[in-house]
């Protein structure tokens, strides 16, 4: 907007009220009304587009800057378009550049006018004049230097739009290598390398083809979608000129064989992309504007060793990042397997150990056992009576020790049976009990065990391998009461899945989230393998189902295992 034109529309709404203020709309400049207290009371529609909204005039007029020379250097505001303006007795004007966020700069032309209480600034922007300024600086440095090489040269309108292509071309080349450093995925790449090469020559379809072999293509990127996996083939001549890494332009009515005929004649540009010898596709650009290949040809060639190197270092990426997938998948299966095999080992070993101990057993408690049964018969025959009391006594101790070693000795056996390999029917509950009788020791006359069954349907299991788990929770429990204590046990039975929670009153866990880690135990050196809660969710996860834990410090640990039972 020009001076006179501003200066017109000021002293048209100094005559008006306040509320008028809105006229100022439908300016095509961004307009501020600043009042004499340096508050802002308006801003126009255009302002709130192009500016950011701000608290305090301050904080915007330190976005702004001008070409000054100040007097006084310790004065800032002397370096403030808005506060020279403010503070001008008369009209002012300056060219500005205003600074955003982002760092960005932007021209414009600030005029200020004063009318009664109120500055009345418009901005013009003139970044974009600026720019033309500067590219046209450029250009006649240029022309200068191409008028002293070449005197006789007066068709400074033909360099002009030479060096503008030329710019064109770099600005192209640029792109597609930021794209390329930018990225590692062969579909982005090839997409937005179409993208340019479709601008620079206004193409109406642009598409990237794989080498197949033997004179064919697939389709495998394309900027309008269509046609992708769609197999190609092309003429003689052209397949000549890919072959020789050359690229191709010609006029046509289809774009390839196969393809259906254009209802016009259009040019067809094909780029061949190679990688050192090895051809690895092409690019397909069809467009209706006329285009001399001389002009571009060393922009293409660029762009296809880009595009090439690009491909093969993406492919490599995406190989790398698979091989890495598949070793740590492979990586995690080998350490499940390892628990496997130090589980099966274990139990084979303790399955051993249990069947040698048990004989052991067996063969002198038969024959306490036989002794005892003895005994009896002959003390019917004593006749004091206070010593016959004393020896019945002691022979029906004698007894019910005789008992316990038995059943304990069948405990164990049926704890490490390593015949049940295969699913089959258990009742939970007994299986339960099974493991507390094993553990006894540890809990008599410490732990109190409180049993909240429910009454449960036969379960498809693994025995042996559930006993594992509620021994290795149960245990650990045990050690994480270290006086006297509760394990409460709760078992239930719905929508066709079990679930067992175990909870006791005892120190809790640090570090819950660990405890399901191989090597991980908050037991000291010698004392724990961390190897038990391991072993025991892959258990669980043999049976398809899910173990957790819920803790507090000095309050206790409750684990819920949950299985389908069927």
């Amino acid at each position: 907007m020009s001076h006179s034109s501003l200066f017109i529309f000021a002293n048209l709404l100094y005559n008006i009220v306040m509320g008028k203020f809105d006229l100022f709309n439908k300016f095509n400049s961004a307009v501020i009304v600043i009042n004499s207290a340096r508050e802002t009371v308006f801003r126009n529609n255009v302002f709130k587009r192009v500016f950011p909204d701000f608290k305090t005039l301050e904080k915007f007029s330190h976005k702004l800057n001008y070409n000054v020379c100040a007097l006084v250097s310790n004065d800032v505001t002397v370096h403030s378009p808005i506060n020279q303006a403010i503070n001008s007795k008369e009209d002012f004007s300056a060219f500005i550049t205003y600074q955003t966020s982002n760092n960005d700069l932007y021209y414009y032309d600030m005029n200020a006018t004063k009318k009664g209480a109120y500055n009345i600034i418009v901005f013009t922007d003139v970044t974009a004049k600026e720019e033309l300024e500067n590219i046209g600086k450029r250009n006649q440095n240029l022309q200068k230097k191409i008028s002293l090489l070449e005197s006789d040269n007066k068709n400074l309108s033909k360099i002009k739009l030479q060096a503008q292509s030329q710019a064109m071309k770099l600005l192209l080349l640029n792109n597609i290598s930021n794209i390329i450093r930018e990225s590692i995925d062969t579909s982005v790449i090839l997409n937005s390398a179409l993208e340019e090469i479709a601008q620079m020559f206004g193409a109406f379809r642009a598409y990237y083809a794989l080498a197949l072999g033997g004179n064919k293509f697939k389709i495998a990127e394309s900027l309008e979608r269509k046609d992708i996996n769609t197999e190609i083939s092309f003429d003689k001549d052209v397949n000549d000129c890919i072959k020789k890494n050359k690229v191709s332009c010609s006029t046509c009515m289809k774009e390839y064989k196969e393809a259906k005929p254009f209802r016009e004649i259009v040019q067809r540009v094909i780029l061949p992309i190679y990688h050192l010898n090895k051809l690895l596709g092409i690019i397909v650009l069809s467009t209706k504007q006329k285009t001399k290949l001389d002009d571009t040809l060393e922009v293409l060639n660029g762009v296809s060793s880009q595009l090439g190197n690009a491909i093969i270092q993406a492919e490599l990426y995406k190989k790398n990042e698979q091989m890495v997938k598949d070793l740590t998948k492979t990586l995690k299966e080998l350490k499940d397997t390892q628990l496997k095999l130090i589980n099966s080992e274990k139990m084979a070993s303790l399955g051993q150990l249990v069947a040698g101990v048990a004989h052991e057993i067996n063969t002198p408690v038969a024959s306490i056992k036989s002794n005892n049964e003895i005994t009896k018969k002959l003390i019917s025959k004593i006749k004091d009576a206070e010593i016959l009391n004393l020896l019945k006594e002691i022979n029906e101790i004698d007894g019910e020790a005789i008992d316990r070693i038995n059943r304990l000795v069948v405990s164990l056996r049926k704890f490490v049976r390593l015949d049940e390999a295969e699913l089959q029917e258990a009742d939970i509950n007994k299986e339960i009990d099974l493991t507390l009788d094993l553990i006894r020791h540890e809990t008599k006359n410490r732990i109190e065990i409180v049993k909240n069954y429910s009454k449960l349907p036969p379960v498809k299991c693994y025995p042996n391998m559930l006993n594992q788990v509620f021994m290795n929770i149960l245990v650990n429990a045990v050690h994480a009461i270290k006086d006297r204590g509760t394990i409460t046990i709760d078992t239930n039975y719905k929508n066709d899945n079990l679930s067992v929670k175990i909870k006791d009153t005892g120190c809790g866990i640090k570090e819950p989230d660990k405890i399901f880690f191989a090597g991980y135990t908050t037991k000291g050196v010698g004392v724990g393998t961390g190897l038990g809660l391991a072993i025991s969710q892959k258990i669980i996860e043999k049976h398809k189902g899910k173990i957790s834990v819920k803790t507090k410090i000095n309050e206790g640990s409750e684990f819920t295992i949950t299985i389908p039972g069927k």
